[in-house]
């Protein structure tokens, strides 16, 4: 096969997973899409000014790193589309298919490392062949799987595939860059191979976090590709025959460096505040809680990779039940041993199939960071966008043997096969085919059920009927399709989903939120249960973001206008989020602002707006909104104070044109100079 077929079949897959995609492409906004950029006001631009933009690039909730390179190709989509979701996930497949041509060019040069193709016609070669046809193979099944669907058509998950964009090139450079110093001499210590395999690492981890911090992983990576494949060796020209290649000491040092010193020192910062209760308050699991469940989690994104059912991909996962012991669960035991056996079947695989091995070990790696210790969700498909890779790597040249060439000396030449190996070679192929076939048709059905919100809404509720999260996004899209209309089918149609969250015991206050929002806004009666079932629940347990976010919602609806709500009853919901211990700055910020445009009580809302801004000091609107409160007391010194905070915060001028603006409104106010 010459190098231009195999360009051409990637071209051909490339062109299918657009087709496949492109129904799910017309759908609208899902779950994290609306705070990250539907209500994300930072990454919707007036112009594009250079203020506007690093505000854009720092105007992310979803992390403290703020992930600014995907939140500003979020506001360059929205200069050139406005708010328009098909261009958000056009985007998101391009970068998919980026992702496609790069998990290529990376199998491709992984098979060749491990079985080098004949030099004299490396074009024609049965080794370079096989490399070819299986990187095809391996990424037309990564672009096609089921599991990844999320990370291309759920458009804040952009920021997962832009992160891997940057992951598998440096993983491609890091391959060149050995491949340069096998044919190296010895005695540079900062030879060009050496040198490209530092950049390779370093570089691309960061941009790649600007996008996501799983980008963070590439040198783990890049060490398990140097353990199974490479071992550290020197094989330098100078090496004299028949001794055995010796240690390359500058790998060894490069990887202490670059990944344990900067591993240690982040364990020894996060550890002591993951280590306080406060921390996991907001989750219905704790550290150890969590390690236990994620033996399960990681368990079944091998089955929901290999063998997905629509059951399986819900997208919805809340309605796990959370591992409370070694067999509490039984099939947390059973995850256990199975990743123990994982683990040890790389250290055996190593030496006999190294790519198998390389596959397993980076399946596991790549879940280490959101699979142990951080105080993340338990559950979320996009977790295995590179994960999934790695299951591919272990398992499809297992199950696809080419045997397409064969070798004559030192060159391969090709042969043609009797009917009866053609009936031998088409059965060993079957399993790989039906595994396509079924992720192909999955993947289709998917994307076309992601087409229409209303579609998505009833397929996500009925793949996961006890998900708290799917029966409200159902009875959300409803009261959507109503227009708020009293009189319309889907105003009805939206109380059964509602109320069916609302009873799971899973549920967070957004049900109640939703059958309160919809009620008020058509002025029609709200029910008495819906409130104090809300309160209860804010009661019982520390708010989630779910919560708060609920609840702010409630506060902005009667802000507008839209919702006339009992002010006695909103502040109750208020008292009883804020009454937990370390309650976060914005609940906090939230009362503040509710006290003071609803209640009128300005000593309140001064008072929990200093709480909220002593809780997060470097966040800049709630001194804003502070600012405002004192220069409507007229207290100036104290509004001149938060100001000059705002001038200490504004990296690289973002804030330059709000502070003009409020400088101008402290002076309008009547402040003498």
């Amino acid at each position: 096969m010459s190098s231009r077929s195999g360009w051409r079949l990637l071209a051909l897959t490339l062109l299918i997973t657009t087709l496949l995609y492109w129904p799910g492409l017309h759908g609208g906004w899902l779950f994290d899409d609306y705070p990250n950029i539907v209500d994300n006001k930072g990454v919707q631009p007036d112009d594009a000014t250079v203020s506007s933009l690093i505000n854009a690039a720092l105007s992310s909730p979803s992390s403290e790193f703020k992930r600014p390179l995907a939140s500003l190709t979020f506001a360059v989509n929205f200069l050139l589309n406005r708010l328009d979701p098909f261009w958000m996930k056009l985007t998101n497949l391009i970068i998919h298919l980026l992702n496609g041509v790069l998990v290529f060019l990376f199998v491709r040069a992984l098979l060749q490392c491990v079985a080098p193709w004949t030099m004299a016609n490396p074009a024609d070669s049965a080794q370079n062949i096989r490399a070819t046809l299986l990187a095809l193979l391996i990424a037309t099944a990564w672009l096609l799987l089921p599991i990844n669907l999320t990370a291309v058509l759920y458009v804040v998950q952009r920021m997962e595939s832009l992160a891997n964009l940057f992951v598998l090139a440096g993983l491609i450079g890091y391959i060149h860059g050995r491949r340069v110093i096998l044919g190296e001499a010895n005695g540079r210590l900062f030879s060009p191979g050496f040198l490209l395999c530092l950049a390779s690492i370093t570089l691309p981890a960061g941009l790649g976090v600007m996008a996501k911090e799983t980008a963070v992983m590439l040198p783990l990576y890049a060490l398990l590709l140097e353990w199974c494949l490479f071992d550290f060796r020197n094989h330098a020209s100078n090496t004299p025959l028949g001794t055995s290649p010796a240690t390359d000491h500058r790998l060894i040092a490069m990887f202490v460096v670059i990944l344990v010193l900067p591993l240690l020192a982040g364990l020894g910062y996060l550890l002591p505040e993951l280590l306080k209760p406060k921390v996991w308050s907001t989750r219905d699991f704790t550290m150890a809680t969590r390690l236990l469940s994620e033996a399960r989690v990681i368990i079944d994104y091998i089955l929901w990779t290999l063998v997905p059912t629509p059951h399986e991909l819900s997208f919805y996962h809340d309605d796990f039940d959370v591992s409370t012991g070694l067999l509490a669960p039984w099939t947390t035991m059973a995850g256990i041993v199975c990743l123990a056996a994982l683990t040890t079947a790389v250290i055996w695989l190593r030496p006999r199939h190294p790519i198998a091995a390389l596959g397993i070990a980076l399946f596991i790696g790549s879940h280490l960071l959101t699979g142990t210790i951080l105080p993340l969700e338990l559950i979320y498909e996009h977790r295995n966008y590179f994960a999934s890779l790695g299951l591919l790597l272990a398992v499809v040249p297992v199950i696809t043997p080419l045997p397409l060439t064969q070798a004559t000396g030192q060159h391969a030449k090709s042969t043609v096969l009797r009917p009866h190996e053609w009936l031998t070679h088409g059965l060993a192929l079957l399993p790989i085919t039906l595994l396509m076939a079924w992720w192909t048709w999955q993947t289709a059905a998917t994307a076309y059920a992601w087409g229409e919100p209303l579609r998505l809404a009833k397929e996500l509720a009925n793949r996961a009927p006890e998900s708290p999260r799917a029966q409200y996004e159902l009875g959300r899209t409803y009261i959507i399709y109503s227009n708020y209309d009293p009189g319309s089918p889907y105003t009805r149609l939206a109380y059964e989903p509602l109320e069916k969250a609302a009873s799971l015991p899973k549920s967070s206050i957004l049900p109640q939120q939703a059958l309160i929002f919809m009620n008020s806004r058509m002025h029609m009666p709200i029910e008495e249960t819906w409130w104090n079932s809300m309160i209860a629940k804010l009661g019982s347990r520390k708010p989630s973001i779910q919560d708060e976010s609920s609840l702010i919602a409630l506060m902005n609806c009667m802000r507008e206008n839209q919702c006339d709500l009992p002010r006695p009853l909103m502040k109750r919901a208020f008292e009883a989020a804020i009454a937990h211990p370390d309650p976060s700055a914005r609940i906090l910020a939230a009362y503040g602002e509710f006290a003071w445009n609803q209640l009128a009580d300005i000593q309140l809302g001064k008072q929990e707006m200093s709480a909220a801004i002593k809780e997060a000091p470097t966040e800049t609107a709630y001194r804003i909104t502070l600012f405002h409160m004192l220069v409507s007391e007229r207290r100036f010194d104290e509004a001149h104070r938060q100001l000059n905070e705002l001038e200490r915060l504004n990296i690289g001028g973002y804030l330059d044109d709000r502070l003009k603006v409020l400088k101008g409104q402290l002076m309008s106010s009547g402040e003498s100079k």
